[in-house]
């Protein structure tokens, strides 16, 4: 709630930023560039993706400022520094939470009105979906803090790098309607499986693939013991890097 201090909606950023990004990408992506989507109502298309992705990337982004942002705090009083990205990590799931809940919103709106939407079966993956994504955003963002307190270059690329990422997921468009190269791009982005699994679950569309699924829980569990490494590595000496 802190994030949203002093401003004119306050917390109704966590809805209104969510809506925004669907509408623009219903308009540029969906009418202007006519991009697949599954047959899905793209809306909820756009929007399904957004609300994952945006859980992964806000992860992402403040676990790998924990070094940064807390420089004074770690210099001052003596706790497990491993606390702090952690709750980072759980304290977006509130974020998550409320964009979920507007997402069902409008998944139970298209279901009365005859949308092509089918719930299915595998919405009941959600808790393990949500906990890969987790753990792919909380690895990656320790590895990213204890590198950056180094080369602090990277905190600059980051937001880029999230960006791109985002285009090499299936967010904008299906897995289905990519081919060649690209595909084994998309496939090779830890975020895709999950994302289409997400979709399938709850709108009925997408691709479900059990060995896509591990290579994103391996590739999680991964980074987090490679970042877990590094941070415990850093935190000790780090204060003398600043």
């Amino acid at each position: 709630m802190a994030l949203y201090k002093q401003t004119v909606l306050g917390p109704l950023w966590y809805v209104v930023q969510p809506l925004l990004t669907t509408v623009v990408f219903t308009v540029v992506f969906g009418r202007i560039a006519s991009l697949p989507t599954d047959e899905l109502p793209q809306f909820l298309f756009y929007m399904s993706g957004i609300v994952i992705w945006t859980y992964f990337a806000g992860c992402l982004t403040k676990v790998s400022l924990t070094f940064i942002s807390n420089t004074q705090l770690f210099g001052k009083v003596y706790f497990p520094r491993q606390t702090v990205p952690l709750s980072l990590v759980v304290s977006n799931l509130i974020t998550f939470a409320v964009q979920l809940a507007l997402l069902m919103g409008f998944i139970v709106y298209f279901v009365i009105v005859g949308g092509a939407v089918h719930p299915n079966a595998y919405a009941l993956l959600l808790p393990v979906l949500v906990l890969m994504t987790a753990a792919l955003g909380l690895g990656a963002g320790l590895v990213v803090t204890s590198v950056t307190i180094r080369y602090r270059d990277l905190q600059y690329l980051l937001t880029f790098g999230v960006q791109l990422a985002m285009f090499l997921a299936p967010v904008v468009m299906p897995l289905s309607s990519v081919h060649g190269k690209l595909r084994w791009l998309m496939i090779a982005n830890p975020m895709t499986s999950i994302v289409e699994s997400f979709r399938f679950g709850l709108l009925g569309a997408g691709e479900v693939n059990p060995w896509q699924l591990a290579f994103s829980a391996g590739v999680a569990v991964a980074l987090c013991v490679v970042g877990l490494g590094l941070f415990n590595r850093v935190e000790r000496t780090f204060m003398d890097s600043v």
